[in-house]
């Protein structure tokens, strides 16, 4: 996409209020917001070693190119992420997220740039049921666990650091595809639980085709053997845990926030 195109675009979709900067100076004035974003959750959290892996998993950066390009060790990186390292200063914080940054503008900076609808939108749509996010992560076998879940596709394990409950007639007939990726909140690694599907495809091509995948997705309403076997085929395509599961809604939200409260018990 050349600059004038990358301008009009951002204009259309209402990102900026106003669209009078170049495409350099957009990518630099996202890219500076993102980076602000991210430093100040890895350094305020309680665990910057979770905040810090969350993040790094969300570029989809391996430890070792992380520490490849701070020329460090690699278990530097998996030492501060575990907690087994005294927790980062402002000063490595900063190094670490440029790091991150600059290695995802290498790559083509396409995670940045998916981010854009974050920083500078407000997503109200009645898609969203609810969302809620994990100071804490948990394992998809314990998600599947809670809810009573049958898996349709095992995918790649990974530690989910949220969940949001999307009504996906609406979100698959109301939002735009910047909309959509909107509901991840600030972390992909995140459930994304579907209500009101009669087969299950229609979630999966909607995430087919946008530029972030969550960390698993959740079918309600239906049992894994009545999911879409087209629907399982995208999943495997894009690697993505699929689940479904009947348990109640609210039975079902309820579960998954108890888990937050006392999972350090566990």
């Amino acid at each position: 996409m050349n600059e004038l195109a990358f301008v009009k675009y951002i204009c259309k979709s209402h990102i900026y209020v106003k669209c009078n900067m170049t495409g350099n100076e957009l990518h630099d004035s996202i890219r500076q917001r993102l980076s602000e974003k991210m430093a100040g959750e890895i350094t305020l959290s309680e665990k910057p070693g979770e905040a810090l892996k969350k993040w790094r998993l969300n570029f989809e950066i391996a430890q070792t190119d992380l520490s490849s390009y701070l020329v460090v060790s690699p278990s530097v990186i998996s030492d501060y992420e575990s907690g087994r390292r005294k927790s980062p200063g402002t000063m490595i914080v900063s190094k670490i997220v440029k790091a991150l940054l600059d290695i995802d503008s290498e790559r083509g900076g396409q995670k940045i740039h998916a981010y854009e609808g974050m920083l500078y939108t407000e997503s109200t749509s009645k898609a969203v049921y609810t969302t809620y996010e994990y100071t804490y992560p948990i394992q998809i076998a314990k998600l599947a666990s809670l809810i009573e879940a049958d898996t349709v596709y095992k995918g790649i394990e990974k530690p989910l650091y949220g969940f949001t409950v999307i009504d996906s007639k609406k979100a698959i007939t109301e939002l735009s595809s910047h909309e959509f990726q909107n509901l991840y909140g600030w972390s992909t690694e995140r459930a994304m639980i579907f209500t009101r599907v009669s087969t299950g495809k229609s979630p999966m091509v909607a995430i087919r085709v946008t530029n972030l995948k969550p960390g698993a997705v959740i079918i309600h309403g239906l049992r894994g053997n009545e999911v879409d076997p087209m629907a399982k085929k995208m999943a495997e395509i894009d690697r993505i845990p699929l689940l479904a599961t009947t348990m109640d809604l609210d039975k079902l939200i309820e579960n998954l926030k108890k888990y937050s409260k006392y999972n350090s018990i566990e």
